[in-house]
């Protein structure tokens, strides 16, 4: 199921609905880049008999992790800017985080867990999420913070590099706009600047090794600038990662990527819709 299973309300909110199946039993290899996004994943596990629901925050590192005994997981990425309001909490507090939403939203969270168990389809599944979240929008309650973040995330993942001229597109001081943007997206606008970078160098690496090209197009400095991001952010060296994803014979540069959504891998071993 795609974005399309959301009403046209809840697109203004979420910007990626996926799910996840293992294969025939096997362990699916997640590997997740870092982002600037939240994410609400739901997962059933043991056929389906137990499950929990919890927030992922903004991850500023890569997260490799062979995921068992999970018999589908259903997540929806918030864009980045609505994740405070709907959830009711600083998307800063999250960052690197993973939080139960009971532990965010008390018994509610709890009671909506319960409710996608008791969903016979992935359809009834998808359409429990939308209504909880539905509930918890409200007309005005759009903080000039969040719109500020937003336009500042449009202009980084646009054509705009340098954290000072978006806030002089916007008119308003740096300091002003990183305040803003950490509390509403997680992380500072330089590490989402960052981020984006290294989502770029990854979507291209799928179809081309000329790392000094790509370091050129992805907006780094040079290929040695491109290497030490990649060495902070994901642990590995760029052409370390590709073997490793080639080894484990993940597939990275999804169809999300190069439609401009996250990009991020995973193994044959998961179907995903």
């Amino acid at each position: 199921m795609a974005s399309a299973a959301l009403t046209f309300s809840l697109s203004r909110f979420v910007e990626d609905v996926r799910t996840i199946e293992p294969v025939a039993g096997r362990a699916c290899h997640v590997e997740q880049l870092p982002d600037g996004r939240t994410t609400l994943v739901f997962r059933m596990i043991e056929g389906g008999r137990r499950g929990d629901l919890f927030v992922v925050g903004p991850r500023t590192r890569a997260h490799f992790k062979d995921a068992t005994g999970v018999a589908r997981a259903v997540m929806l990425q918030f864009k980045p800017g609505w994740s405070a309001p709907l959830l009711g909490v600083a998307a800063n507090a999250l960052t690197d985080q993973i939080v139960p939403l009971e532990d965010v939203w008390g018994r509610s969270g709890s009671d909506l867990c319960l409710e996608l168990l008791a969903a016979r389809s992935l359809p009834e599944v998808l359409d429990r999420l939308s209504r909880a979240i539905a509930l918890r929008t409200h007309p005005t309650f759009e903080p000039a913070s969040a719109r500020l973040a937003r336009r500042a995330v449009r202009l980084l993942e646009g054509d705009e590099v340098r954290v000072e001229s978006v806030a002089e597109r916007l008119g308003v001081t740096a300091r002003h706009l990183r305040r803003a943007f950490t509390e509403s997206v997680g992380i500072g606008p330089k590490e989402f600047a960052r981020i984006v970078r290294l989502q770029r160098a990854v979507r291209m690496a799928a179809t081309s090794k000329d790392w000094a090209r790509i370091a050129a197009d992805a907006g780094y400095y040079d290929q040695a600038h491109l290497i030490a991001d990649f060495r902070e952010l994901v642990g590995l060296t760029p052409g370390a990662f590709l073997k490793r994803a080639g080894d484990r014979g993940v597939r990275f540069g999804s169809g999300d990527a190069e439609a401009g959504g996250e990009p991020g891998t995973r193994s044959p071993a998961c179907r995903r819709s």
